[in-house]
């Protein structure tokens, strides 16, 4: 499973890779956790407000810091 982190480095990119750690964590899920800054990428996923979160790349939010339980709900989607 690859989950991405598209942002710029600002502290809700930085939570919400913090809140998508934990969740792979508390799951013991195998995931490849990667932040994407590129501007160009960011907008290549059609996303136009950062924080966004992407799992296999399918977006799964923009804009917001989704809870650690929504990013436990999309990964035991993926399973």
């Amino acid at each position: 499973m690859k989950i991405e982190i598209l942002g710029t480095g600002c502290p809700k990119c930085k939570k919400l890779h913090e809140l998508a750690e934990e969740a792979v964590k508390e799951l013991g899920a195998s995931a490849e956790i990667t932040k994407v800054t590129d501007i160009n990428k960011i907008i290549d996923y059609g996303v136009m407000v950062t924080p966004a979160l992407v799992i296999d790349g399918e977006v799964k939010v923009a804009g917001k810091i989704s809870s650690k339980e929504e990013i436990i709900k999309w990964i035991e989607e993926k399973k």
